[in-house]
C-alpha cells in the first residue's frame, strides 16, 4: 500500500484545502533529479503518516495545477496549509531531515 497520495489535477484543491500540512512532489518519470528525490519524498511519508499528508503529482499526466502554480522546474515540492501555500523548495538535493522538519513545522 502507499504511503503518499497521487495528487491529480481533479483531486488537488480537495487535497491542499487539509488542515494538516500537505506535501507535494511535482515529478515526471524522465526526469533524473525526481528519481533522487523520490524514494526521500515516499520515505517521508511513512515518517509523518497521521501528521501530514505527502502527495506526488506526475506532471505530465496533470497539466493544469503546475501551470496555474507556476512550476517550471522539476522537481519542485510545495507544502500547503488550510490551502495557503507555506513552503517551496525547487531541486532534488533537498535533505530528507530538512524536509521533514520544514513540513512539520506546519503540524
Amino acid at each position: 500500500m502507499e504511503k503518499y497520495v497521487v495528487a491529480t489535477d481533479d483531486n488537488f484543491q480537495e487535497l491542499i484545502n487539509s488542515d494538516k500540512p500537505v506535501l507535494v512532489d511535482f515529478w515526471a518519470e524522465w526526469c533524473g533529479p525526481c528519481k533522487m528525490i523520490g524514494p526521500i519524498v515516499e520515505e517521508l511519508a511513512g515518517d509523518v503518516k497521521g501528521q501530514a499528508i505527502v502527495a506526488k503529482m506526475d506532471v505530465d499526466a496533470n497539466s493544469t495545477i503546475p501551470a496555474t502554480l507556476g512550476v517550471r522546474s522539476i522537481p519542485t515540492i510545495l507544502i500547503f496549509k488550510n490551502g495557503v501555500l507555506k513552503e517551496k523548495f525547487v531541486g532534488g538535493n533537498i535533505p530528507k531531515n530538512q524536509l521533514s522538519q520544514t513540513l512539520l513545522r506546519h503540524v
